[in-house]
């Protein structure tokens, strides 16, 4: 009935799935009754229902509405429905009516919806063509070719 054959052959059949979501790791979620302390990363999609103390680095991050982040936040889209201390760097940035951000938000993209808590900066950057990024404060460039840390 459990004979070394049979796993092998279920092993072998739950990884050959197509989806690309399944190559690049699927969806982590962090549960409403969970609590972080450390940094996060991941080369997918991470939901935080829960609390996290650290900085996260990931491809999608959305925090639900009791979600909590304290720690620096780099990723390539963020959708922000709960709270968030510290600072936002991603290119494609939402912010929902229940959001409360407290920090500075780097962006290329950034949508608010009206309700919204923001306490802090807002400053839009550009991808540049070597990897770098640019700072773009009150229309004057403040930094350019600034490289994302490698950890």
């Amino acid at each position: 009935m459990f004979s070394k054959a049979s796993k092998k052959t279920q092993t072998t059949t739950k990884s050959s799935g197509n989806s690309s979501a399944e190559k690049k790791g699927g969806l982590s979620v962090i549960n409403a009754d969970l609590r972080v302390t450390g940094d996060l990363i991941s080369e997918s999609d991470v939901q935080v229902d829960g609390s996290v103390n650290g900085d996260i680095r990931t491809r999608t991050l959305t925090i639900g509405q009791n979600g909590e982040v304290r720690g620096e936040i780099v990723a390539e889209k963020i959708r922000i429905c709960g709270t968030v201390v510290g600072q936002v760097r991603a290119k494609d940035v939402s912010l929902s009516e229940t959001a409360r951000m407290i920090g500075d938000i780097l962006h290329e993209s950034l949508s608010i919806e009206p309700g919204a808590h923001i306490e802090g900066h807002c400053r839009r950057i550009e991808s540049a063509e070597e990897g770098g990024l640019t700072v773009i404060q009150a229309g004057q460039v403040v930094a350019a070719n600034v490289k994302k840390e490698n950890k």
